[in-house]
């Protein structure tokens, strides 16, 4: 969950006025409170998915009185401009806390009525200009190259002032084979980041962040009916379709090194989804060339099965706003005051930009499951 005050979080339970704030961005920044030309905020959302490439998608409607792009240096003009999009409480005594949303590359502003009508602007967080920068020739690694150093080659390839932050010493561990990087920046680098176990994704500040996926069982917020509740409306599903409770990791060398290779399995008996179960084996192959080891190969099939564990129950609500929230987040739901709780993972949060509604959440449930290997 993003950063924000204890007090933010109880004041959301209540009554209280919210604001937001776009600034359009000429300039690349990073940080909660870059400098740019602020914009009226007519509607529009920012949904994120944990599952998707891009991971934040912007969605907003302005005040087009004047502002159609029709030069490439116009702020609205799709030729690298950024909006920047927070989200915030506005206390009695009129200081404004704000929780940051991100930043959103301009991919296209639409007007229905011509000249003055409202303009709606579609945005994409910073990773689609990795994936749209392919590479227009092969870029090779040796052996002794590490991690860090390939992640940041590619990326400030395209975001010469990015930072790029890893949550241990993985990035200075050499990448143990030779690697050629041919055509696809993003593929590249979304394999080998896999490889070592971890996810990426562009944060609220801007930041290109390389982490383990976060730990999922303990709540970091309580969705609730009743009294001080913020739960307006839910509904739920069972579903097999996309669930894998084993992963086989190997790796493709084209040297003369022994592959790796290591499984990883739901090894809980009592996981709705145990691999020697009545749920069957569903297994899921991932073979990459940047797994060099068993060890490396095992990391790698863990990271992934654990992301995708209790996959079979989803729930969507509604409720109360809190922009903090982020994929991978745990929630603890109750669904009536008479009814127990139960903990799910946020996948997919629609978080409006206005007052007039609610916050969308698309969760699983997260059970608590043993991950063993073969």
């Amino acid at each position: 969950m993003r950063p924000v005050s204890a007090a933010f979080l109880e004041t959301l339970r209540g009554s209280h006025t919210m604001t937001a704030q776009a600034k359009v961005l000429s300039t690349f920044q990073t940080g909660t409170d870059p400098t740019g030309t602020e914009v009226d905020i007519i509607d529009g959302s920012v949904v994120l998915d944990g599952a998707a490439d891009v991971r934040s998608a912007l969605d907003l409607t302005t005040d087009g009185t004047g502002l159609w792009p029709d030069q490439a240096s116009d702020l609205f003009a799709p030729y690298g401009n950024e909006i920047f999009v927070r989200r915030g409480i506005e206390y009695g005594n009129g200081t404004i806390e704000w929780c940051s949303l991100g930043y959103f590359r301009i991919q296209t502003p639409e007007q229905d009525a011509p000249v003055d009508g409202p303009i709606r602007i579609t945005g994409m967080d910073r990773m689609q200009a990795i994936i749209d920068g392919r590479l227009i020739a092969p870029i090779q690694f040796t052996a002794a190259t590490t991690y860090g150093t390939v992640v940041s080659q590619l990326i400030t390839a395209v975001y010469p002032s990015a930072t790029i932050q890893w949550d241990d010493a993985t990035n200075a561990t050499a990448v143990g084979r030779a690697l050629i990087a041919e055509e696809t920046r993003f593929e590249f680098l979304d394999d080998l980041i896999a490889s070592v176990g971890k996810i990426w994704y562009w944060d609220h500040r801007g930041i290109l962040v390389i982490t383990a996926p976060p730990s999922t069982t303990t709540p970091v917020w309580e969705v609730n009916a009743g009294q001080d509740g913020v739960l307006v409306s839910s509904s739920r599903k069972l579903s097999r379709e996309g669930v894998f409770n084993a992963v086989v990791a190997s790796g493709e060398a084209t040297d003369t090194a022994t592959p790796a290779r290591a499984v990883a399995i739901d090894n809980n008996p009592a996981s709705p989804t145990y691999y020697y179960g009545r749920f069957g084996p569903v297994p899921r192959y991932y073979t990459s060339p940047f797994l060099t080891t068993d060890a490396q190969a095992l990391s790698a099939a863990q990271s992934l099965l654990q992301q995708n564990l209790g996959l079979p129950y989803n729930v969507e609500f509604k409720s109360s706003p809190n922009p903090a929230l982020e994929p991978y987040d745990p929630v603890q739901i109750r669904f009536a005051t008479s009814t127990g709780t139960e903990i799910h993972v946020c996948d997919r949060i629609t978080i409006p930009l206005t007052e007039r509604e609610p916050l969308t959440v698309t969760t699983r449930e997260q059970t608590t499951v043993l991950i063993g290997h073969l």
